[in-house]
C-alpha cells in the first residue's frame, strides 16, 4: 500500500486538536489476536484494514512519515468502530479512542469530494438534530401510511436510486410517540422505591422506536424506580463524536450532562447502546475541559444500560409466559464498548416459557455501526448477509438487540430473505411477560 507524503517528514500531519494520543498507540505489540475479530480484515484481508494497520498509519502519520490522502482516509473510514479488537487485545489498547482522534483528524484536514461530503454532512446533522428528525419522520409517515411506499417498492423504482434506495430500505414501519402516550416527565415507582432514575430518550430511539423508551418506563416504574424524563434533553452527540466531529460532540455533551443535573436523578438510564458507550466515556471526552472534566466524570459513573439496571437487583413483579423461540445479538457498543454481554440473557432467561438459542458470532457486527451502512453499503451488506444467515440458523422467531441502528440493519436483512422473525429489544419481551401479551406474542 502506497501512502502518498503530503507534509514534511518528521513533522506531524496531526493538528494540537485532539491529535491521537501516542501513549496510546503505542500499547500495540502487534501480536495480532486483533486481526481474526475485525471484520472488515476479515471481509477484505488488507493489513491496513486491521486495527493493526490502522494504529500503524495513525503512528506513521503522527510522526509525519505520511500525510493525509485518499489511502489514509479511506482505510480510517472503512473501520466499523464496532471495538472488537479492544476485547480481543492482550495489551488493552483504547482502539476506539485512537479512531474517533484519528476521524477528527481527517474530518477538519482531508478534502472529501463535494459530493461526498454534503452526503456525511446532511446524514450527521439530520441524525442528530431534533428538530429534522421531527420533520422528516413526520413526511415519511406519511409516505408509509398513503400507500406510496407499497407502489414505489413494489416498482422496483428503488434499486435505482442508489444511496436513497438503500437507505429507504432501512425504513421500519413509523408510528408516532403518541400512539404509545406521551411520556410523563416523572412516573412514580411502583411499590417501595429503588431510586430515581433519568432516562435517555436517544435520537433515532425516540422517533424509529418510541415503543422501546414506553416499554423501558413501564418495566423501571414495574421495578421500583422513579422515572424522570426531562423535556429539554437532546442528543448525546455520539454520532457526531464516532465519525470525527468531537467538538460539536463535545457541546451536545455538554448540554446534556447539564440536562440531567437539574433532573437531580441517581442514574441515567440508557437503552441504545451507541449512546450509552459514549455516554459512559464523557468523562474521558472532556477531561481537556477545566469546567466539565470534574462534573463529565460524575455524569459518565452514573450511565446505565437499561439491561444491566434490570440485572442489578432481582426483577419484581410476576412475569407471564411466552412461547417464543428467541436469540440475541450482541450490539458491538454493548458487548465491547460497554462490556455487557451477560445482562440481557439473564433477563430474556427469566421471562417463563421463553426458550432461548445462543446466536454464533453473536458479537460479529451486522454492518450498521451509525451511518456506516449509509456510507459503505456494499461492504455493510455483507457483513449483514453473514449475520442473517447465523439468525436463519438458530431458527428463532425473534432476535434482540439492544441497539436502534442494529434493529434497522437487521430488520432490512430479514425483510431482503423474507424470512419471518421479530427484531425486538429486551425491554420489550419483559414488557410483554408482564403485560401477559402471550397471545399477540404468539
Amino acid at each position: 500500500m502506497v501512502i502518498q507524503t503530503t507534509e514534511k517528514i518528521g513533522a506531524s500531519v496531526f493538528d494540537q486538536l485532539d491529535p491521537p494520543d501516542p501513549e496510546l498507540y503505542l500499547d500495540c505489540i502487534h501480536c495480532g489476536f486483533c486481526l481474526p475479530t475485525c471484520p472488515t480484515y476479515l471481509v477484505l484481508g488488507n493489513e491496513m484494514d486491521s486495527p493493526r494497520g490502522r494504529l500503524y498509519l495513525i503512528r506513521t502519520a503522527s510522526e509525519g512519515k505520511i500525510g493525509f490522502s485518499d489511502s489514509f482516509a479511506k482505510h480510517i473510514d472503512l473501520c466499523l468502530l464496532c471495538r472488537a479488537c479492544e476485547t480481543a487485545c492482550p495489551s488493552g489498547v483504547k482502539f476506539g479512542f485512537l479512531m474517533e482522534a484519528a476521524r477528527g483528524q481527517v474530518e477538519r484536514r482531508y478534502q472529501y469530494p463535494t459530493v461526498e461530503r454534503w452526503f456525511r454532512d446532511v446524514l450527521l446533522h439530520t441524525f442528530t438534530d431534533l428538530g429534522r428528525l421531527r420533520t422528516l419522520t413526520s413526511l415519511l409517515r406519511l409516505y408509509q401510511r398513503s400507500g406510496l411506499q407499497r407502489l414505489i417498492r413494489a416498482s422496483g423504482f428503488l434499486s435505482r436510486l442508489g444511496r436513497l434506495g438503500r437507505m429507504e430500505a432501512l425504513l421500519p414501519d413509523i408510528i408516532t410517540p403518541y400512539q404509545h402516550g406521551e411520556l410523563a416527565e416523572v412516573t412514580p415507582a411502583k411499590g417501595q422505591r429503588r431510586g430515581r432514575v433519568g432516562l435517555l430518550l436517544g435520537c433515532v430511539q425516540r422517533f424509529f422506536f418510541a415503543h422501546v423508551n414506553a416499554a423501558t418506563v413501564r418495566i423501571l416504574s414495574e421495578n421500583g424506580y422513579e422515572v424522570v424524563v426531562p423535556r429539554d434533553q437532546g442528543c448525546c452527540g455520539s454520532l457526531l463524536i464516532h465519525e470525527g466531529e468531537r467538538e460539536q460532540g463535545k457541546i451536545m455533551a455538554r448540554q446534556l450532562i447539564d440536562c440531567f443535573e437539574r433532573a437531580n436523578v441517581n442514574q441515567i438510564v440508557v437503552n441504545a447502546a451507541g449512546c450509552g458507550s459514549v455516554m459512559k466515556e464523557y468523562g474521558e471526552l472532556l477531561r481537556p475541559d477545566p469546567a466539565y472534566a470534574g462534573k463529565a466524570d460524575v455524569f459518565s459513573r452514573k450511565v446505565r444500560d437499561i439491561s444491566e439496571m434490570l440485572a442489578e437487583a432481582p426483577l419484581r413483579g410476576e412475569l407471564q409466559p411466552l412461547n417464543l423461540t428467541v436469540t440475541y445479538h450482541d450490539a458491538c457498543h454493548l458487548a465491547h464498548g460497554q462490556k455487557i454481554r451477560q445482562a440481557p440473557r439473564r433477563l430474556l432467561k427469566t421471562i417463563p416459557g421463553l426458550r432461548f438459542v445462543e446466536l454464533k458470532e453473536s458479537d460479529f457486527c451486522c454492518g450498521s455501526a451509525g451511518i456506516y451502512n449509509l456510507l459503505h453499503p456494499e461492504l455493510a451488506q455483507q457483513l449483514l448477509d453473514r449475520k442473517i444467515e447465523r439468525i436463519r440458523e438458530t431458527g428463532a422467531q425473534v432476535v434482540v438487540s439492544g441497539n436502534p441502528g442494529c434493529s434497522l440493519q437487521i430488520e432490512k436483512g430479514l425483510r431482503e430473505r423474507g424470512l419471518q422473525v421479530r427484531v425486538m429489544h429486551p425491554v420489550e419481551l419483559l414488557d410483554w411477560s408482564y403485560r401477559g401479551m402471550e397471545q399477540i406474542a404468539g
